[in-house]
């Protein structure tokens, strides 16, 4: 029993650190200071990558000058801004501060969901609430952790698994009738692979069906007059470029399907946002961003609560409100709903 338990600790550490050699799962680190203290504990970071972390940037200390340094993302004026930009889970203080200035900070990490810790040799005399820990061998005192539902989201995953093998297994004659129908209907590939931001800033290639001709992003430019939303986001029900068969597919969402396969990879979730394109994100103001804050999804909120509604504002709000009230039961509901959307054939 206990040689059993050990080594199913053991093979799953092993996959774990192996996702976090691979930069995958890991937490974006940000540290403030830009001495000694601080590029040590970069390079200590850099050395631990087994442990999870991923260092982002420095940020210069407080009334410090902000470095010209590539490394140095600006003064501390602009800490969270930075936090938010770089999507920032843990903020280390390498220099010394204030504790005034510690406490507003603590209530912005607070509000950000960021992790904070200070070096506690820089804070001689001063009693801390909390212990010493160490991240790897580097001594830090935690002032705050923003709380991650881990029991939660690991049964998302395991959701994520069982419903897309589920799905592409039933759904595998369908999936061979569709790649035949485009296959007849129009030259190229069966399926497009589009590069889309996902969670933390994070690149990877969506899986659908093939719906526009070859030449459709060339001709992007030609069509952007046509564009029915408001704001970042581009979508045209009578989009020339989309083909006959592909028309049908889109009407009943038929063309999202292959992104099953991404939720298999990890890449994806069966409910979250929708992943954006880079050249979407790269318009996005600063709150906007919070929208890739988890993993997107094959439908989410906006797919059906807010579809036809061409506002993007409206699109980040319904977002923001599935992110702050998440919830397994949430995720149910709005697959169920799904159901109903794709069924009446509202999908554009």
């Amino acid at each position: 029993m206990t040689v059993g338990v050990c080594a199913r600790r053991l093979v799953s550490r092993y996959f774990l650190y192996r996702r976090f050699e691979r930069g995958l799962d890991t937490r974006n680190a940000l540290i403030v200071g830009t001495g000694d203290e601080a590029h040590a504990l970069r390079q200590h970071l850099d050395r631990i990558r087994h442990q999870g972390y991923t260092f982002k940037e420095f940020v210069a200390a407080p009334g410090a000058v902000a470095q010209t340094e590539a490394d140095v993302l600006g003064s501390f004026d602009t800490l969270f801004d930075q936090a938010r930009k770089h999507f920032i889970d843990e903020i280390f203080f390498t220099a010394p501060c204030e504790r005034e200035l510690i406490h507003k900070v603590f209530q912005h990490a607070q509000a950000y969901g960021v992790d904070l810790r200070v070096v506690p040799d820089l804070y001689d005399g001063i009693a801390w609430p909390t212990p010493i820990e160490y991240v790897g061998q580097f001594p830090t005192i935690p002032l705050h952790r923003g709380h991650v539902p881990e029991v939660a989201l690991l049964l998302k995953r395991g959701f994520d698994i069982v419903f897309s093998l589920f799905t592409i297994i039933l759904l595998s004659p369908v999936l061979l009738l569709i790649s035949l129908a485009i296959r007849l209907d129009s030259n190229g590939p069966v399926f497009y692979l589009s590069e889309r931001i996902g969670k933390k800033g994070r690149v990877f290639r969506c899986i659908k069906f093939r719906t526009m001709v070859q030449d459709a992003e060339s001709r992007r430019e030609e069509v952007a007059h046509l564009n029915e939303r408001d704001g970042v986001p581009f979508k045209a029900l009578n989009d020339p470029r989309i083909t006959r068969v592909d028309r049908i597919l889109r009407k009943y969402s038929l063309d999202e399907l292959p992104q099953f396969f991404n939720v298999l990879l990890g890449q994806m979730s069966v409910v979250g946002p929708r992943p954006p394109i880079a050249s979407e994100v790269r318009e996005y103001k600063l709150d906007q961003l919070r929208r890739l804050d988890v993993t997107p999804g094959v439908t989410g909120l906006w797919q059906v609560q807010g579809r036809r509604d061409p506002s993007f504002d409206s699109y980040v709000s319904l977002d923001v409100t599935y992110i702050e009230s998440w919830s397994i039961w949430l995720d149910f509901k709005i697959i169920i709903r799904t159901f109903g959307v794709v069924l009446s054939g509202t999908g554009t």
